[in-house]
Formats: C-alpha cells, sequence, structure tokens
C-alpha cells in the first residue's frame, strides 16, 4: 500500500500548502499526497487546527509547522516538521507510540547566511535609517564617522550547527574576524576560533557582532542574559536568528535603552508575534523581521526532497533522515 501524506494547514505560515503539494507530488510519486482542512490563520498565528474525525486513519505521514494533540492517536508512521525547530513537539510521547519524527534542518544555512549578512551590512552603513528616512521623505545623511566596514570586524557566532556554518561563511567571505561557540572543540571552516559555553561572556567581549544561532532546548533556553549583554561591547550589536527564548528579551530592552549595546536585530521574538505594546518597536537602533531569515523561494523543493527520501527509506527499512525520535 502506498502511504498518504496529509499537508497540515499550519505549513501556511511558512509556505502555500498546494505549493508543498505539489513538490510533494514531484518528490515523492509513489504517495498520496493531499492537504487537510483546516481552521484558523494560519500565517498569523498558532491557532489553526484540523478536525480529527476529517483525518481518521486516512493518513500515514503529517507533515506540519505546529504540533496538534490528535497526531498521537491517529494512527500515523511518521510526522514531518517543516521546519529546523521541533521544541513544541512531544518527542516522548511520540516515541512511546512508535511514531517517527523528522525535521527540516541542514537546509537554512544559505538564506538565514545572507539574512544575518544584510543585518551587518545594514547597522554598518546605517542602511535602516535611511530607508525610515525615505518613507518620511527626508534627505538626511549621517557623519561619516558613523560608518564602518565589515572587512576586519569580529563577529561571534554563537552555535556552529547548519545555521552557524552558514553565517560563517559567509561573514569570513568578506573579511570579517570569526569566532565561535560550540560545544564540542572540533574545527569548523571559516571559524578561526572556538569557545566553550561555559566561556561564552569571554567569547562575546570583543565582538562587533554576537549572532545567536543554537536550537532551542533546555540548555540554551535563557541562554543569552543581562550577564552576556553586559560583557558585550558598547558598540556591539546582537543578532538573534535562533529562538526568541535563547535570549532573555527584558534583559535585551534594557540593554538597548541602557545603551550599553549599540543595537540589535531580532528575527525571533519571546513570544511571537511581538505584541504591539513591546517598546522594540520604536527603537530606531532595532530590526525586528517576522522570523523571515530562512525564507527562499527553493524551501517548498528542499523540504519535499526530505521527504521523499524519507519516504523510500520507509518503505525500504532503512533509517529516516532528520530523524528526531
Amino acid at each position: 500500500m502506498p502511504l498518504t501524506i496529509g499537508i497540515h494547514p499550519s505549513v501556511a505560515r511558512i509556505v502555500p500548502p498546494e505549493r508543498l503539494e505539489s513538490e510533494l507530488t514531484d518528490a515523492a510519486p509513489e504517495a498520496t499526497v493531499r492537504v487537510l482542512d483546516g481552521h484558523g490563520d494560519g500565517r498569523g498565528g498558532r491557532d489553526v487546527t484540523v478536525d480529527p474525525a476529517s483525518v481518521g486513519d486516512s493518513i500515514d505521514v503529517v507533515a506540519s509547522f505546529g504540533f496538534e494533540e490528535w497526531f498521537l492517536d491517529a494512527g500515523l508512521e511518521w510526522v514531518h516538521v517543516v521546519r529546523a525547530g521541533h521544541d513544541e513537539f512531544p518527542v516522548e510521547a511520540l516515541r512511546d507510540r512508535g511514531i517517527a519524527l523528522t525535521n527540516s534542518s541542514g537546509i537554512h544555512g544559505a538564506p538565514v547566511g545572507e539574512t544575518v549578512l544584510g543585518y551587518m551590512l545594514q547597522f554598518a552603513h546605517g542602511l535602516h535609517r535611511y530607508r525610515d528616512d525615505q518613507l518620511d521623505r527626508e534627505w538626511n545623511p549621517r557623519p561619516w564617522g558613523e560608518s564602518f566596514t565589515l572587512e576586519g570586524e569580529r563577529v561571534c557566532v554563537v552555535g556552529l550547527g547548519t545555521l552557524g556554518r552558514g553565517i560563517a561563511r559567509r561573514a569570513d567571505a568578506i573579511g570579517m574576524s570569526v569566532t565561535g561557540v560550540r560545544r564540542t572543540p572540533a574545527p569548523v571552516d571559516h571559524v578561526a576560533e572556538r569557545y566553550s559555553p561555559e566561556n561564552l561572556r569571554e567569547a562575546v567581549s570583543d565582538a562587533r557582532f554576537v549572532v545567536l544561532a543554537v536550537p532551542l532546548n533546555p540548555a540554551t533556553e535563557g541562554l543569552f542574559g543581562a550577564e552576556e549583554l553586559a560583557a558585550m561591547r558598547e558598540d556591539a550589536y546582537l543578532v538573534n536568528v535562533a529562538r526568541g527564548p535563547v535570549a532573555d528579551q527584558s534583559a535585551v530592552v534594557d540593554a538597548l535603552k541602557s545603551e550599553s549595546i549599540a543595537g540589535a536585530a531580532l528575527d525571533v521574538t519571546d513570544p511571537e508575534p511581538l505584541p504591539q505594546e513591546s517598546p522594540l518597536w520604536g527603537m530606531e537602533n532595532v530590526v525586528v523581521t517576522p522570523h523571515a531569515s530562512a525564507a527562499d523561494e527553493a524551501f517548498p523543493e528542499r523540504v519535499a526532497d526530505i521527504v521523499g527520501e524519507n519516504v523510500r527509506r520507509l518503505e525500504s527499512g532503512e533509517s529516516l533522515a532528520n530523524q528526531v525520535v
């Protein structure tokens, strides 16, 4: 019997479900692929749901952005998360029920790396301020001394997985001095110096840019707080492309208000979406993007390639790629 893959409508937060359906149909022609009917706003929030009665036992695999409790009791063989982060998926409960869990890690290095490079360039040359001036029809050149080049500046990348390596490669290519923080001491291409997490404050103390690129787990939640921010240079910028809870957001706001750091680029916040009353919205030296650093027109195809390969592996009894459980 061919597998039936159900696409959960929550994937609309990052890709149109119908586009993913088309790519999956090409990547796994031996499987049946369909978009599940849902309720809620899949792009704007986390409240999109599917009535389990409409699914029954008709699907074998779910590709989803978010988790629903009915996944555990629908007779699924496998759940694929269409993003790298899987912290809201109950790993132990899935394991207890014999349901495999895979994610989409390994495909975001290029878009996230380029986005981080863009953040650093706009801070170095004040491009974000000029964009604000354009909206107000203002011709407002800054003093030359407020701009600097990235060449020769130090960036500390906290987390050297797929995202961190993508950032390091691009920073190194334009002549930045790249240091990194990771648990293991193994060498990493494009990273000149490595620190252990225990030496995080030392690692960030001389960097013009500190980039958070770790996954969210119990060890990284709250990793970057008031003491780590205090260790940064006053002319340094914080970039967070990890997950919102990796940084203490209140401490980040305090550091920005007190001008103990120069600015921040936040692609992730806690919570998401960022509440309208957050002071971060009104800070000129802050760039907020809506968890979009991994956006890439080729994203649906890359996710489909992972799922298609795993369909083949599942049917041949091989271990799955990107398997979490």
